[in-house]
């Protein structure tokens, strides 16, 4: 069956929005990766990446090819057993997809808007032993965060998607804070 998926309407503005907000949220939980990994620079190239499109550079192969390589940073660390550092790349990763935002009124667009939020809020979890409230403390801080702009481009979208384990969960409650954020 094939379901009917409406445009939503996205500006290069809204997607550079979209954009910063997710590098904020990467940026906080970095140093996590890069305590254990110092001389690997995927995940930080791919959140500057993210960086330099929010503040007006170009959406193309270069940010495509730091955000698939902070992909490769988080399976090597995860490789290693170091799931917390995973989760950091990841949001890296998440911060330079974030540019890639689909104008489709599917829920599963919404990882690009929160993924590098969620991953982030993770990160910090595992980092600190598996403690969700560490999580719940990134999830609010990524809650005051979000910029009215990135509030109205969220609000277009279905609500985040069922399933993707713990970071899914994260989501979806960073999500349910935002739409009811005033």
């Amino acid at each position: 069956m094939t379901r009917e998926r409406h445009r939503i309407e996205l500006s290069q503005g809204d997607l550079r929005a979209v954009t910063r907000y997710a590098a904020e949220c990467a940026q906080a939980v970095l140093e996590i990766f890069e305590r254990t990994y110092p001389a690997d620079e995927r995940p930080r190239a791919a959140a500057q990446a993210a960086w330099t499109f929010a503040g007006g550079g170009k959406r193309g192969k270069a940010l495509r090819d730091r955000a698939w390589a902070a992909l490769r940073a988080a399976q090597d660390s995860e490789q290693d057993g170091d799931m917390a550092a995973g989760q950091a790349a990841r949001a890296a990763m998440s911060a330079a997809g974030a540019a890639y935002l689909h104008p489709l009124a599917d829920a599963h667009q919404v990882k690009h808007i929160l993924g590098a939020a969620a991953h982030a809020a993770r990160a910090a979890e595992l980092d600190a032993g598996d403690d969700p409230t560490v999580g719940a403390e990134h999830l609010e801080h990524a809650r005051r965060r979000a910029s009215p702009a990135t509030l109205e481009v969220l609000r277009r979208y279905p609500p985040a998607p069922p399933g993707g384990g713990r970071v899914g969960a994260l989501m979806r409650g960073l999500d349910t804070a935002l739409r009811n954020r005033c």
